[in-house]
């Protein structure tokens, strides 16, 4: 009976965590650089995630910029550019909206399967990084590296590195 009881409790702990990591309402900074020219651009803005299909990052800096996941449909309005795509219709943006979603949701393992990736993680002192690595030639739209740095103590994602086949890399870093 003890032995149960003690079951019981770590499967709480193990659901309370889960549910704690699954939404996100938080201030965040990208750092965006192209390895081929050197090039550093700086954002920062407020994200909301719902822990499902339902992600919006607005952009202080630049004003007016956001990144919107309402279901499949993702709209942007990015370095200048609008948009608005089904992405059921376009397998790029299918694929890292797939990504971001799962990384976010703390369901590397189906981003790594998306990516066709292999994974390692690690613990360090306080948070768990988690790495994938593209096997073979990244899908148009895929990750050739990602990684995640999440806190063990809620398993809440603190920093997300994407780092696109044509060396442009997206460091994202959640305040909290």
């Amino acid at each position: 009976m003890k032995h149960l009881t003690i079951l019981i409790t770590a499967m709480l702990v193990s659901l309370t965590m889960a549910a704690q990591q699954a939404t996100y309402d938080d201030d965040f900074t990208q750092t965006r650089l192209i390895k081929a020219s050197g090039k550093t651009v700086s954002k920062s803005g407020h994200m909301v995630f719902d822990g499902k299909e339902s992600l919006a990052m607005t952009y202080t800096e630049p004003a007016g910029e956001y990144f919107i996941v309402e279901g499949k449909k993702v709209k942007m309005n990015l370095n200048g550019k609008k948009g608005e795509v089904d992405a059921n219709k376009v397998k790029s943006v299918g694929l890292q909206r797939t990504t971001l979603l799962n990384c976010l949701a703390g369901n590397w393992e189906e981003a790594a399967k998306a990516n066709n990736a292999k994974s390692e993680v690690s613990d360090g002192k306080g948070t768990r990084t988690i790495t994938l690595k593209a096997n073979g030639k990244v899908p148009r739209g895929g990750y050739a590296s990602v990684e995640l740095i999440y806190r063990t103590k809620d398993g809440k994602l603190t920093k997300m590195v994407l780092e696109e086949a044509a060396g442009i890399v997206n460091t994202y870093e959640l305040a909290r």
